[in-house]
């Protein structure tokens, strides 16, 4: 394959999910993914700023689609609601790509550096989620009561997902989310 042809972004996360499943996430170097998507590993720097990336590459992406997720929510929508709306709104980034989100989280869960990532990765999400409910006219400490659920449902939502709990990430939210509202009824 030339490292000429189009798709090299794709070919490379690709390659990373499958050296990372094979030999670890440790043992294996950008200039190795870069070989086996067929591209030069100054290729691989362009695209990347390091290994760690290649499985991070879309968080700001899901910021953005929870931050306007929340901003299209109706003015009468309460805080929590509008946050699920955002967390929801973030699914669609994630539904044709279950396959690599699977595989992406196994590889982050046997990585102690990589679930701290994760876990940076989340909170931007939270931040994005606070902000957004904040521009609404949320109070603060509402905001971010809000912004933290509706994270902790997506977390659960998506463990549920990709361990096939249900044909689409939205609803696990959904479901998950009438859930916790069960819960906090029962108390």
């Amino acid at each position: 394959m030339s490292r000429w042809e189009p798709g090299a972004r794709d070919r490379m996360t690709r390659a990373a999910v499958e050296l990372f499943a094979e030999r670890g996430f440790e043992r294996t170097t950008a200039g190795d993914i870069a070989e086996r998507a067929g591209v030069t590993e100054r290729t691989f720097f362009r695209h990347f700023a390091d290994k760690r990336e290649v499985l991070f590459d879309g968080g700001r992406a899901m910021e953005q689609a929870v931050h306007d997720g929340i901003a299209a929510a109706a003015d009468d929508v309460p805080p929590l609601d509008a946050a699920l709306l955002g967390v929801a709104a973030s699914t669609g980034l994630l539904e044709a790509r279950r396959e690599h989100a699977a595989r992406r989280a196994e590889i982050i869960a046997a990585t102690p550096v990589l679930r701290e990532r994760e876990l940076l990765k989340l909170a931007g999400m939270a931040e994005a989620a606070t902000r957004a409910l904040r521009e609404r006219g949320t109070p603060p400490r509402d905001a971010e009561l809000a912004a933290h659920a509706a994270m902790s449902v997506f977390q659960v939502a998506f463990g549920r997902w990709i361990a096939g709990g249900a044909p689409d990430l939205a609803i696990c939210v959904r479901e998950d989310a009438a859930e916790l509202r069960a819960l906090l009824a029962d108390h």
